[in-house]
């Protein structure tokens, strides 16, 4: 059988960059419909006001209409040079422009000319990660999640349909002592390592998902998730069909991936099933931007698409936290 790698929620690249860093389009295998919990005032801004684009003056420049994968290089080149004085960018892909969020409005000009639209916020990284990381001490509680979000210039928590009573105290607690750096949300379903979808490769005692066909020092392997090659060790591409591969490296919690070496001659393609008759070829991997559109795709749901609502998430499932 020639293996495709869809695995549950892998993404298409939409334009000419790919991307590979953990994204979030919404809380992982829940339903995507939330309500807030309470709305804070965001308060005034860093240098006194609210968080908002300042007006241009006559004459000044306009951003430049940018594909995802030159707004996420620009990004990346703004960050090295703006440091601690931005915090956080993401895609505007209705306008097709970079906003670059910035704490100091002396650097408003720099960002503009550099071809991007500034926006003065309120928290720095800094204050933000901190954030996560009271987060992560005191309310790393099964079924909550959370990433920044840079429209929002906050940390928006997640909690599923499994935290109640006392869980949900603590986390509201919590959410309140850090104030407006912080936003909770509810989310109907629950967390959980889907185990399904994509093309599905078999173990003892259970199914998962092909992610992605790699190459590793000239050798063919398999990428799939950690929660799966940490159960089982040796894969077939059929039920009680014949082995293909055997795990080469494994990791879960922490982070959620497997390396699976080949073991026999199966074709491999770089390629992802869109499940109308035809593939899409996967040519690099990069990394995401906020606003980015993109596509999954796997065997139980098929072709979704979505937007890049946040990076480097936090997800506390039953069996440990898994951070991006």
């Amino acid at each position: 059988m020639s293996l495709r790698p869809p695995g549950p929620g892998t993404p298409l690249p939409m334009g000419p960059t790919p991307t590979g860093r953990q994204r979030v389009e919404a809380p992982p295998h829940t339903q995507a419909s939330c309500r807030h919990r309470r709305s804070r005032h965001s308060g005034p801004g860093r240098h006194g006001h609210h968080p908002a684009e300042r007006q241009r003056r006559p004459g000044e420049p306009q951003p430049d209409t940018l594909s995802v994968g030159a707004a996420g290089k620009l990004a990346n080149t703004l960050t090295s040079s703006l440091k601690s004085d931005t915090a956080g960018s993401y895609y505007d892909a209705k306008a097709k422009k970079l906003v670059v969020n910035v704490v100091n409005k002396g650097v408003v000009d720099k960002v503009r000319e550099a071809g991007a639209e500034a926006k003065v916020v309120t928290h720095t990284l800094a204050e933000l990660s901190k954030a996560r990381q009271t987060l992560k001490e005191k309310a790393t509680i099964p079924g909550t999640s959370w990433s920044v979000d840079p429209r929002s210039n906050k940390v928006v928590v997640t909690a599923d349909s499994s935290v109640k009573g006392t869980r949900m105290a603590t986390l509201n607690k919590v959410a309140d002592a850090l104030g407006d750096k912080v936003e909770v949300k509810r989310s109907a379903g629950k967390f959980s390592t889907f185990i399904a979808g994509g093309d599905a490769i078999w173990g003892d005692g259970g199914r998962c998902s092909l992610g992605f066909n790699v190459v590793k020092g000239g050798e063919p392997y398999f990428l799939t998730a950690g929660h799966c090659t940490e159960a089982i060790s040796s894969w077939s591409d059929s039920q009680g069909g014949g082995e293909i591969g055997t795990n080469a490296g494994s990791e879960f919690p922490g982070n959620d991936y497997g390396l699976v070496k080949y073991t026999k001659d199966t074709d491999h393609p770089s390629a992802v099933d869109l499940y109308n008759g035809s593939t899409q070829a996967i040519a690099k991997a990069g990394d995401a931007t906020v606003g980015q559109k993109v596509t999954r795709s796997g065997s139980t749901t098929q072709v979704h698409d979505g937007e890049v609502t946040g990076l480097n998430a936090t997800v506390n499932y039953q069996e440990g936290s898994v951070e991006g």
